[in-house]
């Protein structure tokens, strides 16, 4: 046999081909202000569309008119989807890492999920008695406006899909998908890529007070141990999904009564 003859040693093939990897720390900060860049330029385009498309004098109020309105608001967060999905392929192609793998894009057991139902359950209803103990509303102003300019739109199942499907799954990508994956094995370890991505998400959330900001901040937190505990992002993204339907129904009714 030639691997047992000294004079014709087996013959030993060392592969060139790089080593899959994970963003680190700095790595995942820079690509994901990349991937923010393209959430954001997604959505603009949408908002230049419709303001240039009425024509008139750009100013400060057609502007406003223009962004606070149902179908503006629903087509450029569907648009921030495609957007983010192309960003993080980006992102995540130096790292030779398969794309679904690197962002824990694998379903999960039904007990996860049914966990993770309950504990949304509980923590948005402790919100609410809260909201409702300090006199405040319970859902925000902002929604029950984008409702209404929907609904005179024609547009209300396009805003549905807009707050239901993509938004969870643009900001899911991006949050508990990219952020969490490389932060998690940074030296900021699981916990602080469990904050630091709820926070990093709750940022996106502006158009908030300060008291749903918290809201958002300790739900983040829910979602960030979910993906923790499961390994799955299609998870975060059906509860985050559930979150968002939930408060659309509940801010439709209160709005009709």
């Amino acid at each position: 046999m030639d691997s047992l003859n000294p004079e014709s040693p087996p013959l030993i093939v060392i592969s060139a081909e790089r080593p899959p990897r994970i963003w680190k720390f700095w790595g995942t900060a820079l690509w994901g202000l990349f991937i923010f860049a393209g959430m954001f330029v997604g959505q603009l385009a949408v908002i230049v569309y419709f303001w240039a498309r009425q024509g008139g004098t750009m100013d400060v109020a057609s502007a406003i008119h223009v962004v606070g309105g149902g179908l503006t608001i629903s087509l450029s967060v569907i648009m921030g989807l495609p957007a983010v999905m192309i960003a993080a392929w980006i992102a995540i192609r130096p790292s030779r890492t398969p794309f679904a793998d690197y962002l824990g894009l694998r379903w999960t057991s039904w007990g996860n999920f049914l966990l993770g139902v309950i504990a949304l359950a509980v923590l948005v209803g402790g919100w609410d008695m809260v909201s409702r103990a300090l006199g405040r509303e319970v859902t925000p102003g902002f929604m029950g406006d984008v409702l209404k300019s929907a609904q005179a739109d024609g547009a209300l199942w396009l805003l549905a899909i807009a707050f239901c499907v993509a938004a969870p799954m643009s900001e899911e990508i991006f949050a508990r998908g990219f952020l969490y994956r490389g932060w998690a094995e940074s030296r900021l370890g699981v916990p602080g890529a469990i904050v630091l991505s709820s926070l990093a998400w709750t940022s996106l959330h502006l158009q908030y007070d300060w008291f749903f900001f918290g809201e958002v901040f300790c739900i983040g937190l829910l979602l960030g141990y979910l993906r923790y505990r499961s390994g799955s992002t299609w998870l975060t993204i059906v509860i985050h999904g559930l979150n968002n339907f939930a408060a659309t129904v509940q801010t439709f009714w209160l709005a009709g009564n």
